[in-house]
């Protein structure tokens, strides 16, 4: 018997959702909460529209990078990131050089290309 799979889903969403509501994130026209609601409800169709295979992959959103993701995860993020902020601010911090508020400029941190392909993530650093 063949059973049905596959190794994850756009996260990005069918009209690109995540994509404008990250862009007024950064823009300060919207909420952390707001935020996270888009992701949850992103994920959520996501799993609908899969729900026909018999496993379904989890773990396969990222709000921005899934390399950074690990990073957060276990904690291992560059020293010059401010320690006052949220999680989500830090995040954001690595991904793209300054914090939610502006009030913090840092570098971000370096991406690179995923193998061969367009697809370009953000590099673990190790202080």
């Amino acid at each position: 018997m063949a059973i049905t799979h596959n190794l994850g889903f756009p996260r990005i969403g069918k009209n690109r959702e995540l994509k404008f509501e990250l862009e007024k994130f950064w823009r300060e026209e919207t909420s952390k909460e707001e935020l996270q609601h888009t992701a949850q409800t992103l994920r959520k169709t996501h799993w609908n529209l899969q729900k026909q295979l018999d496993w379904l992959p989890v773990g396969d959103f990222s709000l921005y990078d899934h390399v950074l993701d690990t990073s957060a995860l276990v904690g291992n993020l560059p020293e010059r990131v401010s320690q006052e902020q949220d999680d989500l601010a830090k995040y954001f911090q690595v991904a793209r050089g300054q914090s939610h508020s502006h009030c913090q400029q840092v570098a971000a941190g370096e991406m690179t290309k995923w193998f061969d392909t367009n697809y370009h993530y953000i590099v673990p650093e190790f202080d």
